[in-house]
Formats: C-alpha cells, sequence, structure tokens
C-alpha cells in the first residue's frame, strides 16, 4: 500500500460526525445543516433538457480532450468574462470531472519528487490541496491567512529560502471558507515570484461567479497575466466548474485553462487517468457555459439570503459580509468553535463546521481556523434564515 495514505488526515466532515456522535438534539426541531457547499438551489434546467436530448451518446466513448464545441465555448466564456485577448481552445484550455478531480489530479502529474516539494496552501483551506500534495510526495507549506491581512494569505511574508522549495501555490479566490477575494495585484505579485522561484500557479476559482456587488466580479489569473502582457499565461492554471456557478455539482463539470505546456502535460496524465466527461454532460455543459441569465439569477437569491442572515447575526457575531461565495465565517464569542458547534447540534438541532477544522497550525503555532465557523449559506431562503435565528437565539441565551 502507498504509504503515504497514512499521512491523509480525517476529512472536516468525518471530524464533525465524530463530534456529534454522542448527542442527542431536540427531536422537536427540524435538522437544520449550514455545513456542505453543495449548492439547494434548482439546477439550470436547459442544462438538464440538453443531457437528456444526448443521453443516447452514454454509447460512446468520449475523448479525453473533450468535444471542440466544448473546448470553444468554454474558451469563449473564459474570454468574455475575463477580458482576456483570447485562449486556444487546442491548447490551452482542457475540460475535467469537476475542479476536485482535476486539482487532485494536476499535483500527481506536476510535483517532481526528485527534489524539494513543497506546495504552498492557503491555511484555511479546501482539504484536497493538502491530500493531494501529500499523496504526490509533497510537503504543504501553510500560509496563514487571517483577519489583518483581510483573509487573503500574506505571500510577502514568505521567505525566498521557502520560495525556492515551492513547486506549486494553491489560489482560492473566492476563498473556501472566507470568501475572500484575491485582487489583481496579488495574482500578479505572485506571477512575478513564480518567475523568480520558477513555481505553478493554480488557481480555484470556482465560485468565481458568486459575487454581492453585480459591478464588481472578482478578477482571475489569467486576467492578472493578460494585463501583463503574458498571453501564453506561463506557469498559470486556472480552475473552474459549473457546481456552484449554475447549481450542478452531481453533474461533475469543469475546466482547467491556462499554460498550453501544463495543459498538455496534465492532457498526457489524464489520458492513462481515463477520466474523460461524457459526451452528453460535455453537450450539457455547453449549454451552461452558453447562458449568463440563470447565473445573474444564481446571484441575485444569494444577496437576498446574505441580506437576511447579517440582518440576523451581525448583532451578536463578529464577521464581515464577504465580496464572494456562499460562505460566512464568523467569529464565537468565547473562541471555542468545536464546543459552541456541539452546543448548536445539542441545543438548536442545527449542523455548523468548526473553523478549526479547515486549517492546520501555522508558522506560530496557531491554527487561523480556530475561534470561528464556516456557515454555508446554500438551501432556500426560509430554512436559512430560521438557522441564523436558532444560532442568534442561543447565543441570546448566554
Amino acid at each position: 500500500m502507498n504509504p503515504d495514505i497514512d499521512a491523509l488526515k480525517p476529512y472536516p466532515f468525518e471530524r464533525l460526525a465524530a463530534l456529534k456522535k454522542a448527542l442527542t438534539p431536540p427531536p422537536e426541531l427540524e435538522p437544520l445543516a449550514l455545513t456542505i457547499g453543495e449548492p439547494q438551489h434548482p439546477p439550470y434546467a436547459a442544462a438538464l433538457e440538453t443531457l437528456h436530448r444526448h443521453q443516447a451518446e452514454f454509447a460512446r466513448y468520449p475523448a479525453t480532450t473533450g468535444l471542440p464545441e466544448l473546448r470553444r465555448t468554454i474558451a469563449d466564456w473564459t474570454t468574455r468574462r475575463f477580458a482576456l485577448a483570447g485562449l486556444d481552445p487546442e491548447t490551452q484550455v482542457l475540460p475535467v470531472n469537476g475542479t476536485r478531480e482535476a486539482i487532485f489530479a494536476v499535483v500527481q502529474a506536476m510535483l517532481d519528487r526528485s527534489r524539494p516539494a513543497r506546495v504552498a496552501v492557503p491555511n484555511p483551506f479546501y482539504q484536497i490541496y493538502e491530500g493531494a500534495t501529500l499523496l504526490a510526495g509533497g510537503t504543504p507549506l501553510y500560509l496563514d491567512a487571517v483577519a489583518a491581512n483581510g483573509f487573503r494569505p500574506d505571500i510577502d511574508a514568505v521567505s525566498s529560502d521557502d520560495w525556492r522549495q515551492v513547486q506549486m501555490i494553491f489560489v482560492c479566490s473566492p476563498g473556501n471558507p472566507t470568501g475572500a477575494v484575491t485582487p489583481i495585484e496579488d495574482f500578479q505579485r505572485l506571477i512575478e515570484l513564480a518567475d523568480e522561484h520558477d513555481f505553478i500557479i493554480a488557481s480555484d476559482e470556482c465560485y468565481s461567479e458568486l459575487y454581492l456587488d453585480e459591478d464588481a466580479p472578482p478578477p482571475g489569473l489569467l486576467q492578472a497575466a493578460a494585463a501583463m502582457g503574458r498571453h501564453d499565461y506561463h506557469r498559470c492554471l486556472v480552475f473552474h466548474s459549473l457546481s456552484k456557478r449554475s447549481n450542478l455539482p452531481g453533474l461533475r463539470s469543469g475546466f482547467v485553462a491556462g499554460d498550453a505546456d501544463l495543459i498538455q502535460a496534465f492532457k498526457r496524465y489524464r489520458t492513462y487517468h481515463g477520466c474523460a466527461m461524457s459526451l452528453p454532460i460535455q453537450h450539457a455543459s455547453m449549454t451552461a457555459w452558453s447562458d449568463e441569465a440563470h447565473v445573474r439569477a444564481n446571484r441575485d437569491a444569494y444577496r437576498e439570503k446574505f441580506a437576511a442572515v447579517t440582518e440576523i447575526l451581525a448583532p451578536v457575531m463578529d464577521f464581515s459580509t464577504p465580496e464572494a461565495s456562499f460562505y460566512l465565517w464568523p467569529a464565537v464569542p468565547d473562541g471555542d468553535d468545536e464546543a459552541f458547534t456541539r452546543r448548536l447540534y445539542a441545543e438548536a438541532h442545527l449542523s455548523v463546521l468548526p473553523g478549526s477544522y479547515m486549517g492546520r497550525p501555522g508558522a506560530n503555532g496557531i491554527n487561523p481556523g480556530s475561534g470561528r465557523l464556516r456557515l454555508a449559506l446554500v438551501d432556500a431562503l426560509a430554512p436559512t434564515r430560521e438557522a441564523a435565528q436558532r444560532l442568534r437565539d442561543l447565543l441570546e441565551r448566554g
């Protein structure tokens, strides 16, 4: 057995289940959950209709590179969304079965075990970054994302010695769990550091279309590179998905785009990996990437929920409404996120995720997720409001 399997940490939801196991919540209250980032809004119906129309194509093997029409649709969407001069669908785009699969696999394909193999990750973080690194024989370098820095990693605090060992850095913007957005200047500073120290920038942008200000869409890594005149997107890879954008997490459809040399190597890896996207899903994906009306309606629904929850919780909890994503990242009044999570479940039949489960002890020995909760505002408005009210009621009881 691969000995690195033993290095994998329990997933946050495993830890949460163990935390709640011995508790008995009030049976008269309906269970509510703000835990998993799985959209509960209706999936984009036109994409499902397309899927059904092409269901006979499940009888055919798909190619790893995907249909040319899908790659073109993705290239056109990315070019429009991020104001690019262009994106070559033949060499700079690769469809993938959701960003989770691609993020995990790209580390296996790119990391060189013959030399120091550190992968820088934001802390707290999406745990796939860490697991992928460990199974590729690498070592995570945790970059604390704390309130004092707008919940963004302080990349200028990393020493030159550390950068020299970094082969890849993950950026998550908008961030999970914090909702923080990486400014274009930070992306460009990372590109300069990558040039200096020769590492790959992998930007997880799967929440990029869930932003609260319609006039301020989050910038992306390719956009930052293009603004520098770097239309080859050297050392840059971005990951996008239909899961959040179109409420289609079960479709497992996304893409990776950027540096053609990196895409070519990743395509070769995935050819052996055997994970090509099925043809009906490719057709459904084209439908989803081609429409923006349903995405704007999706953003409207999240804005309504953020406004409602903020009105309820702001008087009793310390948090900033994020620029994007569907998470809140509030501080727990007494600082013990595990104890507060247990109490919420035991007294209010409400499940939340302790912030410490999303992080690791950083350079100062402190877990930057400790003392916070990740609240996923993914359900419909009414149950989300009810969950926020239960949380407030518990806090006001003391």
